[in-house]
């Protein structure tokens, strides 16, 4: 900070202390060998400059000074972000800045918050979203990309992240949930609240405004997807399904989506490579699985049939279920689903997410343990304290399992 002012960096002891011998002052070496303890302590180098040694191992640095009479304390960055060099440089730029009869404690605070004015919301937003996106599912990144786009950066965009009050973001929020969209509005907020996390991460905000809204929106009402949960509903859904006369691909994939019970965004850009035959496996890979984690789709001998025959067709594609209309991308996210209305079903009765309420209630019911059925739903427990997460975890069962809930839906289609 200090030296980013313009500030000279010579020595200038202008405090008045006395230096410490070579012997007694600090080395890299030094630095490195110090093993934390079960307290912390301190290593001293001069002119007040030491390094706390925290018992995690961390270690920060600290210069003590006096101004006004009054014994002061500030802290530079930690080692080894700031090597020895760069600390003394930092401390040696706020002597100058005590030699002027200023406090480099004020100073500090007053510089973070001019530079603070001259980074936007706009900025912070970007660099927020380029910072996250390479762990969200692509799903996700182009919701905030949408939201950001279509709500909050013309109204916020151009502002200074520091200068945003509650009262700015209110009226933000305000507005979407005067159209109606309170599940957006909540959605909203929530984005720009991480914006202003990050922001106060990096020394641009001093708060985020957001947390004084807890409550402030009206109550999202959440809504249970349509789903047909009964033996009857599961059998007429699979008799639509066998006589579908619309696209071979999108009839495969609202099968398979039955067979396996995935999500939408799992099932729409399964690539061939993660189809194992000869295991009757499918990987999918924990960038496009919502709890971020690898996952295993045990295939059943209906799944494995399926897919070989729609290798027939689509083998030459890198999608297992490639757009009809551009062969490059896989299907929409809406196929299933109005696969699902063309069938008759209206969206208050089935969508493509409905298979998998479908498949657990019915696989409850025929007594298969819930802790299967949870691992095949791919519902991780992030609360309970388990060891590391085991993708092949329950495998042997779940194997079981899938296959026969194939079977039962064949006995369902067949009477």
């Amino acid at each position: 900070f200090f030296l980013s002012g313009g500030v000279t960096q010579k020595n200038d002891p202008t405090s008045g202390r006395k230096l410490r011998g070579d012997n007694d002052m600090l080395t890299d070496t030094k630095i490195k060998q110090a093993k934390p303890a079960d307290k912390m302590y301190k290593l001293y180098d001069e002119l007040g400059l030491y390094l706390e040694i925290l018992p995690t191992g961390h270690k920060r640095w600290c210069w003590k000074y006096r101004f006004a009479g009054k014994e002061k304390l500030l802290r530079f960055r930690s080692y080894p972000v700031v090597t020895l060099k760069m600390a003394r440089d930092e401390r040696d730029a706020a002597l100058k800045i005590l030699a002027q009869g200023k406090d480099p404690s004020v100073e500090r605070k007053e510089w973070k918050m001019q530079a603070a004015q001259e980074v936007t919301f706009g900025r912070m937003a970007e660099e927020y979203q380029t910072a996250f996106s390479r762990v969200w599912s692509k799903s996700h990144q182009g919701n905030v990309r949408q939201r950001l786009d279509a709500y909050i950066l013309p109204f916020l965009g151009k502002r200074p992240v520091n200068a945003i009050t509650p009262t700015d973001v209110l009226a933000l929020v305000r507005d979407i949930e005067k159209k109606g969209a309170f599940e957006t509005a909540s959605r909203v907020l929530g984005i720009c609240g991480q914006v202003f996390r990050y922001a106060v991460s990096g020394g641009h905000a001093l708060s985020d405004p957001c947390r004084d809204l807890r409550g402030a929106l009206v109550p999202t009402v959440v809504k249970k997807r349509a789903a047909l949960t009964t033996e009857e509903g599961a059998r007429a859904v699979m008799r639509a399904i066998d006589g579908y006369m619309g696209s071979f691909i999108v009839r495969c994939a609202v099968r398979f989506t039955a067979l396996t019970f995935v999500r939408q965004g799992e099932l729409r850009y399964a690539t061939w490579p993660e189809i194992d035959f000869d295991k009757a496996l499918w990987s999918i890979p924990a960038a496009r699985m919502k709890g971020r984690l690898e996952h295993m789709v045990p295939l059943s001998r209906q799944s494995l049939e399926l897919l070989r025959e729609l290798y027939q067709l689509t083998g030459a594609s890198d999608w297992v279920f490639p757009s009809l209309r551009h062969g490059n991308r896989p299907i929409s996210e809406n196929t299933v689903n109005s696969a699902l209305r063309a069938m008759g079903f209206g969206k208050d009765e089935m969508c493509a997410h409905g298979f998998r309420a479908m498949a657990s209630t019915l696989l409850n019911e025929q007594g298969w343990r819930p802790d299967v059925i949870e691992r095949q739903l791919a519902h991780v427990e992030r609360n309970k304290v388990r060891g590391a997460y085991n993708r092949a975890e329950y495998l042997s069962e779940r194997v079981r399992m899938m296959q026969a809930w194939a079977d039962y839906l064949d006995g369902l289609l067949l009477g």
